[in-house]
């Protein structure tokens, strides 16, 4: 058992989130609150971060919906127990009940959130089954319930006087550096290199997820251009790209992305 088991807050809304922080200091004082996040990009750096035990994530946010932020979650090795509070109530509400992980409806009845954290300290005791338990079709039903943020389509780097347009869709991976983001594409044939101030934790929140995958925390890779991953040993592993010779480290949490068939 946890002696200190550590949760994560996302809500873009103050007085729910504020809500929410002090009716868990009540109910589960033994919790540790590592993150209160106010947007979903935050809440994904957070995560990655604190890796806590459980997320108390809000639907609608700027950024990244919780919804994305839950997908990358379950992405990942790191065992987290996720509940949605939201006053966006869906028929996706029944098949989520139908699981292990909860759903909220605000205004929050602290009864019912005090089930909820006795279902999420059950998970938390018993070591958190494998989230392959989860309802196979809930996070598209879930998704299909959302607005869809708009993604992101070109990005625009400038090189000396010239402000290069690059496609998302040739861009090989982003690197992130201590003020820029390294931008590795293919135009035309032609390998090249740009460097664009948005930096990673908020680019991750404009990407097609489907499409492009953080393999580390400084490491935005496009699924398409990859070739392989490589176990080197039991605890690291890299990737090799398409026509390029450079690889690419994975780090642990992100491994799982590759399990073969």
């Amino acid at each position: 058992m946890s002696h200190s088991p550590t949760i994560l807050i996302a809500d873009d809304e103050e007085a729910p989130r504020e809500q929410l922080r002090f009716a868990l200091g009540r109910l589960w004082p033994r919790a540790q609150i590592v993150a209160v996040c106010h947007h979903g990009v935050d809440a994904w750096d957070s995560f990655l971060e604190h890796e806590p035990q459980a997320c108390f994530l809000d639907i609608r946010m700027p950024g990244m919906s919780g919804i994305e932020v839950a997908q990358r979650i379950h992405a990942t090795q790191i065992p987290s127990a996720v509940v949605f509070c939201t006053a966006f109530n869906t028929e996706a509400v029944n098949a989520f009940e139908a699981g292990a992980i909860d759903y909220l409806l605000k205004p929050l009845d602290e009864t019912r959130l005090a089930q909820s954290v006795a279902r999420v300290q059950a998970k938390i005791d018993a070591q958190m089954p494998p989230r392959n338990e989860w309802p196979p079709n809930l996070l598209a039903l879930l998704s299909q319930a959302q607005n869809v943020t708009q993604k992101l389509r070109t990005l625009q780097a400038s090189v000396g006087k010239e402000v290069r347009l690059i496609q998302v869709a040739d861009v090989i991976y982003f690197e992130s550096d201590t003020r820029y983001t390294r931008v590795v594409y293919r135009q035309d044939g032609v390998d090249a290199e740009a460097l664009i101030r948005t930096p990673l934790k908020e680019l991750i929140g404009a990407l097609e997820s489907q499409d492009f995958w953080q393999i580390h925390r400084s490491t935005i890779v496009n699924s398409r251009q990859l070739a392989s991953a490589v176990r080197v040993d039991e605890g690291n592993m890299h990737v090799t790209l398409r026509g390029r010779r450079e690889t690419l480290p994975v780090s642990r949490q992100f491994q799982n992305l590759f399990r073969g068939q």
